[in-house]
This record gives structure tokens, C-alpha cells and sequence, in this order.
């Protein structure tokens, strides 16, 4: 169709076991309400290698990638806030903009959005193969190709000064790490907090962490360079996992944390989360475990202690208004999103990408796009 364009893209056919292939695929142009973005920048995240490694399942074959910055190629017909040019962070949880949780205020909370079945808002893909049969971008996404189709209101305008790779990962890391510190946890300045697990998501939070005044700021992991990463995003303390952590944790902070985050989605470090708070104090999982696995929690002593658990999705964000927060925090200097950045590749080595986050290499790995 001459309203199509072939775009390269990393697709996971399941079939060749963790593997992705970059494919050439069909992108049909933007329908109403809908814009097409020029990627410049793709984040690796962890929630694409769940779905790489069988722990999640999706539609197939999926043009993997959710976290996005690129500009804006072509619109629409009833396209009003965006225009060809602009420079935009995309929102993966396309939420339906009409039910109570989004006019409320909570759109991560919206149980109509399509997003986790990969579909667009209404229920279709844009993407096609040779033969035209339908393709699906992972999240509503596909961030890891030249260009998307995506709804209007999940293409957010940021300042032009952002570079593309930090950009791409507001719309997912940074973003969800911000959002669990300052929508769902909350937390105010001199409150004592750990983070458990020093991966993107995890110096995402102590970044904020830093930016809200949170003192002490412990960063658990079990590897000594995500710990020394981890001090460089603001930590003020680095400690080694263990099952004496909770201990080493009330020690250093009289008695336990104001708040605690689990950033890996691990089932026993969830479980953990709540020995390291302090009666009253706030246990808030970020990470996400694979499908299916239970966490088991002490009832009595969560009651008895007063304790909070708090789930976070995607940070409690509200994409229109915290993007453009946390990019002008960024040109401000408040909060510095480059040091999370350790590898930028090409498309092509997208495979690669993933082994070194398998094996703890990397913080975060970001693809380019050439401009």
C-alpha cells in the first residue's frame, strides 16, 4: 500500500529461542488521532527481556521495545497539540482517557488501556508483514524500530535540549523511578530509604531519592560495580546483599528505613522488603517478577508494626505531567540521566544488548537511530 513504509525493526518471532531478528515490516500511516515518530533512541529493559526469557507472554511476533524518544514525521487527521518536527518521550500505558481512574488523575491505573496486549487503543496494530498479516508492538510500542505509530497523547513534547538517549528513557526507567519515589512513595526530605537493586530502574530511584532530600539513601545489590554506580547517582551508602542485611539496615539507620524499594522483581528480595522498614514505614515494589510467582508476607507483624506495602505501576504516572518535569530536572542539572546511560548500540546489536543484561554488565544499554 502506498500509505505504508518499510521500517527496520527488532522482532521476537519465538521461535529461535531468546533471539531477535531486525526485519524489515510495514508500518501503515497514522489514522485519526495518531502520530508517527522518527525513533532517534530505544532503551533495553528488563521487561523485554521477561518476555525474551518465556517469563512473559506476548502476541507474535512482536516488535520488541517500549521506551522511546524520537520527533514527530507525520500526523493524523484530528492531530491538534502535536506537529511535524516536534521532539517527543512516548508513553507506553496508552490509557483510555474517559474511564474514572484516568479522569482522576491515575491513568496507570486504567483497566481499559490495551497496551499489555499489544495492541493500539483501538484494538489494532499498525504493523504488517510481507504477506499482510499483522504484526504487534510489544507495549503498544515497538520501540526498537525506525519508526512507530502511536496515539497522540502518548507522544509527549519535552524540551528540544533533552538528547534522545536520555529522552527514550523518561518514557520508562527514569520515569517509573521518579514516579515511585514522588507519586507512590511520597517521600520528604530527610526521610531514610533504601534501594534494593542498583539496574536502571533501581538508579533511577536514588536519583530521585537524591533530587526529594531523602538522607541516609542505601543502595543494595550484589555486584561491586552497580554499587559504585550506585554512589555515583547519589547513594550514601553501599552495601552488599546478605541475610543479615536487615540488621546492617536498622544499624545504619536507627532502628530501619522510612522506605524501602525492591527494583529487581525478585520473589525473595520482595519478600525481604519488609525487615528493612521501621514500623510505619513504606515497602514499595517496583520491579516485576515473571508471571505466576506469589510473595509471601508476615500478616501479623505487617499489622502489628503498621507497615505499608505499596505497588507500583510505572511510577503512578501521569505522562503529560511528569515527562516534562523530570526532562527540565534534567537541563536543570538537579537530576543527572547520562551517568545511567553505559552502552549505546545500533539496532543490529540489539542480541548483544540483552546478553550483557543478562550477565549485570550494563546499567542500561540505549539504541540509536541515525537522524
Amino acid at each position: 500500500m502506498a500509505d505504508t513504509k518499510q521500517v527496520q525493526a527488532a522482532v521476537y518471532r519465538g521461535d529461535n529461542g531468546d533471539r531477535l531478528s531486525v526485519e524489515t515490516l510495514g508500518l501503515a500511516a497514522p489514522q485519526h488521532g495518531e502520530v508517527r515518530v522518527a525513533v532517534r533512541a530505544a532503551g533495553v529493559c528488563g521487561s523485554d527481556r521477561h518476555v525474551l526469557d518465556g517469563e512473559w507472554q506476548v502476541q507474535l511476533p512482536a516488535v520488541m521495545g517500549h521506551e522511546a524518544a524520537g520527533v514527530v514525521e507525520a500526523v493524523g487527521p484530528g492531530v491538534r497539540g502535536l506537529g511535524i518536527g516536534d521532539h517527543v518521550v512516548i508513553a507506553w500505558h496508552q490509557a483510555c482517557q474517559r474511564c474514572g481512574e484516568c479522569t482522576s488523575g491515575k491513568p496507570w491505573a486504567c483497566t481499559r488501556a490495551k497496551s499489555n496486549d499489544s495492541l493500539l487503543p483501538d484494538g489494532t496494530t499498525r504493523w504488517s508483514e510481507a504477506d499482510g498479516s499483522a504484526a504487534f508492538p510489544y507495549l503498544a510500542t515497538g520501540a526498537m524500530a525506525e519508526a512507530i505509530v502511536v496515539p497522540e497523547f502518548a507522544a509527549i513534547k519535552i524540551d528540544e535540549r533533552v538528547p534522545f538517549d536520555v529522552a527514550s528513557l523518561i518514557g520508562c526507567s527514569v520515569g517509573t523511578g521518579y514516579g515511585a519515589v514522588v507519586n507512590n512513595a511520597r517521600v520528604v526530605a530527610g526521610e531514610a530509604a533504601v534501594v534494593v537493586g542498583a539496574g536502571g530502574v533501581g538508579l533511577s530511584i536514588i536519583s530521585a531519592l537524591r533530587l526529594a532530600g531523602a538522607t541516609p539513601i542505601i543502595a543494595v545489590d550484589v555486584s561491586e560495580a552497580k554499587l559504585r554506580e550506585a554512589r555515583r547517582a547519589g547513594a550514601t551508602h553501599a552495601m552488599m546483599s546478605g541475610a543479615d542485611l536487615g540488621e546492617r539496615i536498622a544499624e545504619a539507620t536507627d532502628g530501619g528505613a522510612d522506605v524501602a524499594f525492591e527494583a529487581i522483581g525478585r520473589v525473595q528480595t520482595m519478600q525481604q522488603l519488609p525487615e528493612l522498614i521501621r514500623p510505619g514505614g513504606r515497602a514499595v515494589f517496583v520491579g516485576l517478577p515473571p508471571e505466576g510467582q506469589k510473595v509471601e508476607i508476615d500478616g501479623l507483624l505487617l499489622a502489628y508494626d503498621g507497615k505499608t506495602i505499596i505497588g507500583s505501576n510505572y511510577g503512578g504516572l501521569v505522562p503529560a505531567r511528569d515527562f516534562p518535569r523530570v526532562a527540565s530536572a534534567y537541563l536543570s542539572g538537579a537530576l543527572p540521566l547520562d551517568e545511567l546511560i553505559s552502552a549505546r548500540v545500533r539496532l543490529d546489536d540489539v542480541n548483544e544488548a540483552f546478553d550483557a543484561m543478562r550477565r549485570g554488565e550494563r546499567t542500561r544499554s540505549v539504541i540509536l537511530f541515525d537522524a
